[in-house]
């Protein structure tokens, strides 16, 4: 029996490659019959409306087929249907996409964040500048001298114990006292050279001139009163107290700064503390300070502590003003650092606490108090100078007595802007 399809027997398959064969042509391969499904392709086509191809092998009919219809296997080699997915329609590959425009992702990304930054900045500007409490009206000082070169800030440190409660008094060593008096006043000029920190010793003896009161507008004339510098402050404010500095020194003073205990305590808590070199031992009960000699981060409750403290001194207040020189230059470098400014999860909160707790006068600007931080960022820099208000020693009433000649050397070079070579203790 022949197993094989018709025309495919042993017997007349000649001399094919294959099964008890030798020759080296290969044998046609071999077929399986085909299941026709779906509709019947028109005349000339195969299935699916696809051409049918010519048979590469005698004796059978067109498309491969046998009289049969056994499929030969072989066709044209033809690829049917179309290319796909947007693809070559000979060869099936997709196109290559277009090499990314990297100048124009750049530019577009340059843009987005400048608009960004000019948008945060303008915002954080219109933000704080509306936290700045401008309750001094200097409008309201009378007989003033002449601005000279430069600006003059006159920096107030208030015993104020406004807004604290019970227990704060308590942890800050504050007391109970009524009223606000100045625990501390400097005077920071800044100008075209190195900035200058001058400290104005609380006991100061000055002559109280005649001044305009600052709620009433009633004119006070002078007599000739002699008062520790600090009772100006206690008498009439801020307003006296400038109009004091200004009689008593001659040098016009350009903004005024005041800053109360809680605001200091919790402008040093924002910035993680203050890293500050402690020359020796203190240990003060009125004012809490109980430090070690060395290098040291103080809170904010310690620093309070350290920039009040004069009983545990040898050179009572006029110590006590080197350590609030050098505590607020060390603050003012704190703030200014890097990890502070570039830090949003700092700086907002430092400059709330600051801003919140600072009064100033009503032409005081951010510009201008930038304009002071960074100065006395340079003092701690060691790019200024700081210094007291020369003394000569006491006075008649045991005052701390200026010494006038020294005095005026200071305010003449001030007013020039000039490097100033006076000294102070």
């Amino acid at each position: 029996m022949n197993d094989w399809p018709q025309a495919w027997s042993d017997d007349n398959r000649g001399n094919r490659y294959g099964r008890g064969s030798a020759s080296a042509q290969p044998e046609g391969a071999r077929v399986m019959r085909q299941v026709r499904r779906g509709p019947a392709a028109p005349p000339g086509q195969g299935y699916g409306g696809v051409p049918q191809q010519p048979s590469y092998v005698n004796g059978q009919g067109h498309g491969g087929y046998d009289d049969d219809g056994y499929d030969s296997g072989y066709n044209t080699g033809q690829v049917y249907g179309g290319g796909g997915g947007g693809g070559d329609d000979r060869t099936g590959m997709r196109e290559p996409r277009p090499a990314p425009n990297w100048r124009r992702r750049i530019k577009v990304t340059t843009i987005t964040l400048v608009t960004v930054l000019l948008v945060t900045s303008v915002a954080t500007y219109f933000w704080a500048d509306s936290k700045l409490n401008r309750e001094v009206d200097l409008s309201k000082v009378i007989e003033r001298p002449e601005a000279g070169e430069g600006t003059n800030y006159l920096i107030v440190g208030s015993d104020s114990r406004a807004g604290m409660s019970a227990e704060e008094k308590k942890k800050l060593h504050t007391g109970s006292a009524e009223g606000k008096r100045t625990d501390s006043m400097m005077i920071l000029h800044t100008g075209s050279g190195a900035p200058t920190l001058i400290s104005l010793p609380r006991d100061s003896n000055v002559t109280i001139p005649s001044f305009k009161g600052s709620d009433s507008g009633k004119l006070y004339p002078g007599t000739g009163r002699q008062v520790k510098l600090n009772a100006a402050y206690a008498e009439d404010g801020p307003e006296l107290l400038v109009r004091t500095v200004e009689a008593n020194t001659g040098l016009h003073i350009d903004h005024y700064v005041e800053i109360g205990f809680a605001g200091f305590a919790n402008i040093v808590d924002s910035v993680g503390g203050v890293e500050i070199d402690i020359p020796q031992d203190i240990k003060d009960s009125k004012s809490g300070a109980d430090f070690k000699k060395g290098k040291q981060t103080l809170n904010g409750e310690e620093a309070l502590a350290f920039v009040r403290t004069r009983y545990a001194l040898a050179g009572s207040d006029l110590d006590r003003t080197k350590n609030q020189q050098k505590f607020l230059s060390a603050l003012a470098n704190q703030v200014a650092t890097p990890g502070t400014i570039l830090n949003p999860f700092k700086l907002y909160p430092t400059m709330g606490a600051g801003l919140d707790s600072l009064i100033v006068d009503k032409d005081m600007g951010l510009y201008d108090l930038a304009s002071m931080f960074w100065a006395m960022k340079g003092v701690s820099g060691g790019e200024g100078k700081s210094m007291n208000m020369p003394i000569s020693g006491n006075s008649a009433n045991g005052n701390l007595q200026w010494d006038t000649a020294k005095v005026k050397t200071l305010v003449e070079q001030l007013k020039n802007d000039e490097t100033v070579t006076v000294s102070g203790k």
